[in-house]
């Protein structure tokens, strides 16, 4: 039984719901789907699940893109009813026939609604009755089948295409390999260990797998024994040679410069005499209003060109100049799917997700179909107007992110303003800790290191080295303790002295270590900081989905806490070495409903800025 039906615009006016339905929903479902899916372009999904305290549902939607409506049915996710489908396009059609701008009651739709809702009921009702119970096939027989063919072709050469016996399209050959004893999804095809087999013509020397010539390989030993003798002599008799120092390279006329060494001088004690560059690194990126200048849109009317060139094969100049100058009635799917097919394409060779990238075209197929097309536009150009907008929307933060207000915030409250930083092994966590520890200084914001890196070795010295060169404290406690006492502990450090914020670094896990999973969950959990920061690198394409899913997941999964933290922010780093490869930035704000807070883009303190979302847009789709 369906729960609610509703029609409403997309400016959010509820035009009709059904009063039939007197239940009051639990929780509020209509607004989770407006945030969490139509509004970050999850639109072209096929349904949505909303799980509320005693309740849980699924939610079916459908747009009139002309008229701007939006038609929204909701039911118990257990009941599975067949109907609500062709229910919603059976209300859209009879809706839009009445729907007047001006007009905001609809209580005469009531009695259509019941009509087509008893008329759903009954075609799905007949369809279930009028299903053919077919016999199932026999996986048995499928097996002896594949089987049979498979010791056959085992003895004698195959064809490329060559695969089965019975004329079957190859459906139940899915998985078969026939060459070199590889395994089928059923069962194993052996061959002897002398044979040599025939595959498109070439030999293919593999009798048994992982089989080796003995002589061959002592001819190989014999080699590396004479080798290593012949070196062994020549050594013996040449004197040791000086250690090379590396010398200048003089250009031109200039004169040639002393020190090449920049590693930190080591005195007489063992300890490294480490300069203080807090003060001549200069301004912080961060607070530069990087210069975004609109390019010529030469480019885009190529692509346009190109792509314009398939339809006009297809047909004659007159019928696609008629059309350009009248207008389309209606985009339907087909008129859009060339166009979404080469920005889809486009999007994926900028890094971006598979996934993420074939989401973005549904929604946007789903945004513009039915819509009119306007005189003397492309379909290529409007459905390039919607990404852009799409992709808009979703990097721009829909939540206030200035940490700098949050700091003096928690200031007042007389406690410090704690930032955990987390992400996988290698992405660069420690420096870009200091890159942002930097940027606090320069706002005279008192800042506090914690190394609760415990797990990899030099971590702590790492961090101790950005301490000593910022003249910033640290607390540690040293290697193989808990991270989330260090943490803890720090804190509590952090208010006895006073430091307005706390920057917490982490060791480096993978997403499915579990160990190191719950002891990060462990620590998010019981320090409850005011900030999680996932630092992932730009240079990944499809892992950044699995990462950040997976780290959200178990976050929530592990925690014991009822409401449990998830990832709050973005820190995304080595973004200078990707070029036009911004993909990863958008994959990571999709997958997570997380603003990319900072970029890394260097390797001094300094090297850190925002993130211009009108320069990854058109970099994306140039």
């Amino acid at each position: 039984m369906l729960e609610q039906l509703l029609i409403f615009t997309r400016g959010g006016l509820i035009l009709w719901t059904c009063k039939e339905f007197g239940n009051a929903l639990k929780g509020s479902p209509i607004d989770t789907l407006i945030r969490s899916c139509l509004l970050e372009e999850r639109s072209g999904a096929a349904s949505y699940n909303y799980d509320a305290p005693g309740a849980a549902y699924t939610l079916k939607w459908t747009f009139h893109n002309e008229l701007g409506l939006v038609f929204v049915a909701v039911y118990q996710r257990i009941l599975h009813l067949l109907y609500v489908e062709d229910l919603l396009s059976m209300v859209k059609r009879e809706f839009s026939e009445i729907y007047d701008p001006k007009r905001t009651v609809y209580n005469d739709f009531d009695e259509t609604f019941r009509q087509l809702k008893k008329e759903a009921e009954a075609r799905a009702e007949e369809l279930k009755k009028s299903k053919p119970m077919g016999k199932p096939v026999s996986n048995n027989k499928k097996q002896r089948q594949m089987q049979k063919s498979g010791f056959e072709g085992g003895n004698k050469k195959k064809s490329e295409g060559g695969l089965t016996n019975d004329g079957s399209d190859g459906e139940n050959m899915k998985g078969h390999k026939l060459e070199n004893g590889h395994s089928n999804k059923n069962f194993v095809v052996t061959k002897e260990s002398n044979m040599t087999s025939y595959v498109n013509g070439k030999e293919n020397e593999g009798s048994n797998v992982g089989a080796f010539d003995v002589n061959k390989l002592q001819k190989l030993r014999s080699k590396g024994v004479k080798k290593t003798d012949i070196v062994a002599s020549k050594g013996s008799k040449e004197e040791p040679k000086k250690k090379m120092t590396k010398k200048n390279r003089v250009w031109d006329d200039k004169p040639p410069e002393a020190k090449l060494d920049f590693t930190d001088p080591v005195g007489e004690n063992g300890e490294s005499n480490i300069e203080v560059v807090a003060a001549d690194q200069g301004e912080s990126l961060m607070d530069k209003e990087e210069i975004f200048s609109s390019e010529s849109e030469s480019e885009e009317d190529n692509d346009e060109g190109q792509n314009s060139k398939p339809d006009a094969k297809k047909k004659g100049w007159f019928s696609s100049m008629f059309q350009s100058i009248a207008g389309k009635a209606n985009l339907e799917k087909s008129d859009l799917e060339p166009a979404l097919k080469t920005l889809k394409d486009g999007l994926m060779t900028k890094n971006v997700a598979e996934e993420i990238a074939e989401k973005l075209c549904e929604s946007v197929s789903a945004s513009l179909e039915g819509k009119k097309l306007a005189s003397f536009t492309r379909i290529s150009s409007t459905v390039q107007a919607a990404m852009e907008e799409a992709l808009v929307r979703i990097l721009t933060p829909r939540r206030s992110i200035d940490i700098l207000r949050d700091v003096h915030a928690a200031k007042e409250q007389r406690k410090p303003y704690v930032v955990v930083f987390v992400g996988v092994n290698g992405v660069g966590k420690s420096t870009n800790l200091a890159k942002v520890a930097y940027w606090l200084l320069q706002h005279n914001v008192s800042v506090m290191m914690a190394a609760c890196d415990t797990f990899r070795s030099g971590a702590v010295e790492q961090l101790r080295t950005h301490a000593r060169r910022l003249q910033i404290p640290i607390f540690e406690k040293g290697y193989e303790k808990d991270p989330a006492i260090v943490a803890k502990e720090a804190i509590q450090e952090a208010a006895r002295n006073g430091s307005d914020v706390v920057l917490v670094d982490t060791a480096g896990r993978m997403q499915d270590n579990e160990p190191l999973m719950r002891a990060l969950s462990k620590l998010v959990s019981l320090n409850n900081p005011d900030l999680v920061l996932f630092v992932g690198e730009a240079l990944v394409g499809n892992d950044a989905v699995d990462q950040l899913s997976k780290f959200n997941q178990k976050l929530a999964d592990l925690s014991t806490s009822p409401n449990p933290r998830l990832i709050d922010g973005i820190l995304l780093t080595k973004f200078d070495t990707i070029d036009d490869k911004v993909g990863a930035a958008l994959s990571m704000v999709y997958i997570s409903g997380s603003p990319v807070m900072f970029v890394g883009c260097g390797q001094s303190y300094t090297d850190l800025k925002k993130l211009n979302v009108k320069s990854i847009v058109k970099t994306l789709l140039k």
